[in-house]
């Protein structure tokens, strides 16, 4: 493919070098040779009226590049040249240069409806050499385009815009490499004002590109523009077919609701083997969330293993303190060992204290402690910095007792700085709201699934309560049975042997998501920073090659995100 400088209506791309033009006019015949190409004209390229001869205006101001133009108000025809301006009005048979009059019978005629001027007599104006030559019966013309000023009167040097492709034809759906040749004489920055420039394109054909460059003086670069050219052959054959194989790990694409229902909305769902861990209870404190007055969110009986959840904010206009309290009230020592911990300080960002803590509790390498607890009496498990108004806490740990021990979550007075044992005394239990407070009998569920040969996008939705059901568990302060709605505090680790090669999607559902996975043992943040809102955006979490033998993606619903959401398993072929 040939690339082809083309100026766009009204601004030419200039070079910046000097451009010599060579024309040759035939007499008497409507012919001519511009740089040896042969141009078919309206009128005799040279006109001969007794010793005169006289030359197509219109033809030859676009041919040199001299401003040609016809104006409404005052019904004139104007010449712009760098020598004077020219006005010929063919009505009044009158012609003016810089508002001098000349008659328009000494330099100008009217030959079937076309202007003609003298030839002589224009080209003294623009420079121009010119010759007859008698043998060949031609005018010969030879002109020196120099290039605009490219210097305005403070000194500045106009920027220069010019960019080229990184090869001369593209395939459909094959990223197009721009490689950027402009500059600024002064090295003063440049801001870029492209058009046509798409990462890809979709139909076979030729495109147009633009390009204009400022520079920090505010000088604007002529306007450069060249032709792509994309062949019929696919390399990928749709924009988000595109996206999902080139775009970098953790991009954000954005989607609309056509993008959506084209290709997200009622995706089929995978087939899966639930393996359900229940060999540790979990005890979830989320009731009241945001608490107004100090007192006991929860507490429940461990004896074993169980998992610790609390997620509360601060609704008061008091600073306390966040505690789990341990209360053994057995005849026995009680020793209380921690395998695993996710805990974030309090902090005013809901969505941030979730992810940060489902974080630490993925990467599991808390170390492990012990504390005992006398037989009668308390002790503090947990007790968080002071607890500011309006800031949010979530805690997650993995304890093991080797006796029945009572675990209290609770707001507390600030100023109390080694809380007391007897805090039954002194504290009341909260009433509910609508949020989660339970104890349920699921801590881990295992999906098993088969990645390695389906064709058409295929998701896992989590949290739906249909695909994913919520567990159920009893609320013993309340005595009734309750929902997990989200299945907060529950981990889920996904299997599949040999995945294929494809993209993994995070498409948010229920409302905000911010949150961490864990794919083949990487730490991928969903998203890398800020929150990805519902149905607007899909993240590409991992991309697999088609070799691995495995496929494994942990992850536990963080604090502050709605659900439900997907995981989409795009096929890349």
């Amino acid at each position: 493919m040939i690339v082809s400088v083309v100026p766009a209506w009204g601004a030419g791309t200039s070079s910046v070098s000097t451009t010599t033009v060579n024309i040759w006019l035939s007499l008497d015949e409507p012919v001519a040779y511009v740089d040896g190409k042969k141009i078919d004209l309206d009128t005799p390229g040279v006109l001969k009226d007794g010793n005169s001869r006289f030359v197509p205006l219109k033809f030859m101001g676009e041919q040199l590049g001299i401003g040609v133009k016809f104006n409404d108000k005052t019904k004139r025809t104007e010449i712009g040249t760098s020598r004077a301006k020219i006005e010929i009005d063919e009505v009044n048979k009158s012609v003016f240069i810089n508002g001098v009059y000349l008659t328009f019978d000494s330099v100008a005629r009217s030959f079937n409806g076309k202007l003609m001027v003298k030839e002589s007599w224009l080209y003294d104006f623009l420079g121009a050499k010119y010759t007859f030559n008698a043998d060949k019966k031609r005018l010969e013309v030879t002109f020196v385009k120099k290039p605009p000023s490219r210097v305005d009167e403070k000194g500045n040097s106009r920027p220069v815009a010019r960019f080229t492709f990184g090869k001369p034809k593209y395939l459909i759906g094959e990223p197009v490499q721009y490689i950027d040749l402009s500059y600024d004489p002064d090295a003063e920055g440049l801001q870029y004002e492209w058009t046509g420039n798409e990462e890809a394109f979709f139909s076979p054909g030729k495109y147009l590109v633009t390009l204009k460059v400022k520079d920090g003086q505010g000088l604007v670069s002529d306007l450069y523009s060249r032709y792509i050219e994309v062949s019929d052959e696919i390399m990928h054959k749709s924009p988000m077919a595109f996206k999902l194989n080139t775009y970098p790990l953790q991009s954000l694409i954005p989607t609309n609701w056509i993008e959506v229902y084209a290709y997200f909305n009622d995706l089929p769902n995978f087939k899966k083997t639930v393996t359900e861990d229940r060999s540790r209870k979990l005890l979830v404190s989320d009731s009241p969330e945001t608490f107004d007055e100090k007192g006991i969110f929860y507490a429940d009986t461990v004896n074993g293993k169980a998992r610790l959840y609390a997620d509360h904010v601060n609704g008061m206009d008091e600073k306390v303190q966040f505690i789990i309290m341990a209360t053994n009230s057995g005849t026995k020592p009680v020793t209380i060992k921690t395998t695993n911990k996710g805990e974030v300080y309090p902090s005013i960002y809901a969505n941030l204290i979730g992810h940060e803590a489902s974080v630490e509790f993925l990467l599991g390498d808390a170390p492990d402690s012990e504390i005992v607890v006398p037989a009668g009496q308390s002790r503090t498990y947990v007790q968080m910095p002071d607890f500011l108004p309006g800031q949010g806490v979530n805690v997650i740990y993995d304890v093991e007792t080797d006796g029945p021990v009572e675990f209290a979550f609770m707001a507390m007075d600030a100023s109390i700085e080694t809380p007391i044992s007897k805090y039954p005394l002194l504290y009341k239990q909260l009433p509910a709201d609508q949020h989660i407070r339970g104890t349920f009998p699921i801590t881990e569920k295992r999906w098993d699934i088969d990645a390695s040969s389906f064709t058409t996008s295929t998701r896992l939705i989590f949290g739906d309560n249909e695909y994913d059901q919520w567990q159920v568990g009893t609320d013993p302060t309340r005595k009734k049975e309750v929902t997990d709605d989200g299945n907060y505090g529950v981990v889920y680790k996904i299997h599949s042997d040999k995945p294929r090669k494809m993209a993994i999607l995070l498409q948010a559902r229920g409302g905000p998501f911010k949150g961490p996975f864990k794919i083949n043992g990487e730490f991928v943040l969903a998203p890398t920073s800020g929150v990805i809102t519902a149905f607007e955006t899909v993240q590409i979490l991992a991309r697999t090659t088609g070799n691995e033998p495995s496929l494994d993606i942990e992850f536990t619903p963080p604090a502050g995100s709605a659900f439900p959401i997907n995981l989409i398993f795009y096929p890349l072929d």
